[in-house]
């Protein structure tokens, strides 16, 4: 373990902290894969994809189910993936992703916020080129056990951590479900404290000051757009 193993556990309770955000998030996607297909886990495997990601991160059953019953009622409600790449203050960084019916006022919405925070949004990729997708797995266990069992079943570890009884692992995001599907095979039905897939960066920044207050604002203002799905960002403590 190392400075970024906290700095990503830091985030990680951060955001596992905005509960309403969090519902919002899962119940829009719970909605898009129940529309997109059946809406029926046992047969739409990425409606039951999603729900366990919701489930991991202790989304109640009745957001679940509200939305599964949204999607059946016929609404006719739909939304467009966009992400959004832009600059803070002292080499700061932000991936802002989110999931709209109107991408126009999204983006109108997203501009707002880095303008009032004295931030610059960029282009596509400008960004993002600097992060790494990862699978993110945080569960109790032991490290070694854990290796072993995905070695055996040919999933990509890019990074294991351990800290008292809890696991971390990063994997391929191809492998998320695999590593998920192989641990279960081996200890049982598990509760997840996170499975995701995220986006991690490759280079940390520490934020005083001014510089410091204008980036908890830009935070505050995104977090504050319905649109927004994830943030992602190379500040540490935050």
């Amino acid at each position: 373990m190392g400075r970024a193993h906290e700095v990503r556990a830091a985030s990680m309770a951060k955001t596992a902290a905005a509960k309403t955000k969090v519902y919002s998030r899962y119940g829009k996607e719970i909605y898009m894969a129940a529309k997109s297909g059946v809406p029926d886990p046992s047969m739409n495997v990425a409606l039951k994809r999603v729900i366990e990601k919701a489930k991991a991160n202790q989304v109640p059953a009745d957001v679940i189910k509200r939305n599964i019953e949204k999607a059946k009622g016929g609404n006719a409600e739909a939304y467009i993936e966009n992400r959004y790449e832009g600059f803070g203050p002292s080499g700061s960084t932000i991936i802002v992703e989110t999931l709209s019916d109107n991408s126009n006022r999204s983006l109108a919405e997203i501009r707002s916020c880095f303008n009032k925070a004295h931030s610059n949004l960029g282009q596509a990729g400008s960004v993002s080129f600097n992060y790494e997708t990862s699978g993110i797995l945080s569960f109790k266990g032991t490290e070694d056990e854990v290796l072993d069992i995905l070695m055996m079943a040919e999933v990509d570890v890019k990074d294991i951590e351990s800290e008292d009884d809890t696991v971390t692992v990063y994997v391929d995001p191809k492998d998320l479900y695999a590593a998920k599907d192989a641990l279960e095979a081996e200890k049982g039905e598990m509760a997840f404290d996170v499975m995701e897939i995220s986006m991690l960066p490759n280079d940390y920044v520490t934020l005083e000051g001014d510089d410091k207050m204008l980036f908890e604002r830009l935070l505050r203002l995104l977090d504050e757009v319905d649109d927004v799905q994830r943030v992602y960002h190379n500040v540490e403590g935050m």
